[in-house]
């Protein structure tokens, strides 16, 4: 069996198309940036010494770590709204959970960068009369950021891929418009190809970058 690829039939839906990719790169970024906060919060969190802290943030981080993110989605979409007694549109949903699944990766990738920073570092802070805040603002999250950037960037760029699940709540993301614009010209073939196409384009230079940093970093340690 064979197939004849008209890709032609798609110019006339290019808005469409490049409306879609710039609703998912707009929507990445809020994620990420949102996510990043979380991620921040409870990162310094973990490392509290009370477990009235600790305990509820470590069950924040496993629920969202432990189950998929496209059931976390629909969760937040319909079942929140029903337990919260409010009405949430799509976007904040998607928002909401999409930033709260990140963070729990966030979370443990600066906390791991933290604890992987040499205790001497704090300890000379201290002897200069730094308060414990000082000592982790000034001296610890500046070195352990370097070792951070790499799987902050990996997982940023999982943020991006999650996106494609924006279709389940009619999200007019890449995936989305796709699936309107198959339906519309009954050439799926083509369209999936495109869209697969952009999200390398928009993944393969971030990605690379990522594993020059990561290069980068190991040089210097090293």
């Amino acid at each position: 069996m064979t197939y004849t690829w008209h890709f032609e039939v798609l110019w006339e839906y290019r808005w469409i198309i490049l409306h879609g990719l710039g609703y998912t790169i707009l929507f990445t970024i809020i994620c990420v940036v949102l996510g990043l906060l979380v991620g921040l919060l409870t990162g310094m969190g973990r490392l509290a010494r009370s477990r009235w802290i600790t305990a509820p943030i470590r069950a924040y981080i496993e629920v969202f770590r432990c189950t998929p993110v496209l059931v976390q989605l629909i969760w937040f979409y319909y079942a929140l709204p029903v337990l919260a007694g409010i009405s949430i549109s799509a976007p904040v949903a998607a928002a909401l959970c999409l930033s709260l699944y990140g963070g729990a990766f966030y979370s443990e990738i600066i906390r791991g960068g933290i604890i992987a920073t040499d205790p001497g570092q704090t300890e000379a802070g201290q002897a200069l009369g730094m308060t414990r805040a000082q000592v982790m603002r000034r001296v610890v999250l500046p070195q352990a950021f370097k070792r951070m950037v790499p799987p902050l960037i990996s997982q940023s760029i999982m943020q991006l891929k999650n996106t494609s699940l924006l279709s389940v709540l009619a999200l007019p993301d890449l995936l989305y418009q796709g699936q309107v614009i198959a339906h519309d010209t009954y050439r799926p073939l083509e369209i999936y190809s495109l869209v697969a196409v952009l999200y390398f384009a928009v993944l393969l230079p971030v990605t690379i970058w990522a594993k020059r940093l990561e290069f980068g970093s190991s040089v210097k340690e090293s």
